[in-house]
């Protein structure tokens, strides 16, 4: 007989584990020093309970697959709440395919949105290109590569995430101005 209750016992226990698993290796790596201990406190108790309840019933093969079930499912929601949560920045580069009046005010239409914009200029294949590099926050990821193709929808973007800033341009006064821009 398939105990429901249990089935589902495991199915939560081990999603709540695997979505606060991908939560903390995420906040590890973006360097959240405090938070991802104790989020790795809680993954461990509710990773061994759920573990127990399986190992103590490999009697029902069924068991073990609610299990994995529970795996796949948390993983795919704790890459979803990351995605919400959009810890950090990144550094984006843009190389302008030509030289237009129109991608040169690229740079002035970005600072307006609140975005810190570096301009050199590079030599390509066919000629001088305009080159843009741009730190902006994560959860303004979106809308800083709407902006770029709205203006050149040939534009060549690379975008990573810095592991360390310091200096430069981006100042509490930055992130108040990119806020009004969303309000």
């Amino acid at each position: 007989m398939i105990d429901v209750k249990m089935l589902l016992m495991i199915f939560f226990i081990n999603f709540a584990y695997i979505t606060l698993n991908t939560l903390r290796f995420m906040l590890t790596m973006k360097g959240y020093r405090v938070i991802a201990p104790i989020v790795s406190m809680a993954e461990i108790i509710i990773y061994i309970l759920g573990l127990s309840l399986v190992l103590n019933r490999l009697d029902n093969p069924i068991n073990l697959l609610v299990y994995a079930l529970g795996y796949a499912v948390g993983i795919s929601v704790g890459i979803r709440i990351e995605d919400k949560l959009a810890l950090g920045y990144i550094m984006v580069t843009v190389i302008l395919p030509t030289n237009t009046e129109e991608q040169k005010n690229l740079p002035k239409i970005l600072r307006e949105n609140g975005y810190g914009v570096t301009v050199t200029y590079a030599q390509g294949l066919e000629g001088e290109r305009l080159v843009l590099e741009i730190l902006s926050s994560r959860k303004t990821e979106r809308t800083l590569y709407r902006l770029i193709k709205e203006i050149e929808e040939r534009a060549f973007i690379i975008s990573y995430e810095p592991k360390y800033i310091s200096g430069g341009f981006w100042t509490k006064k930055v992130r108040k101005r990119q806020k009004n821009q969303q309000s």
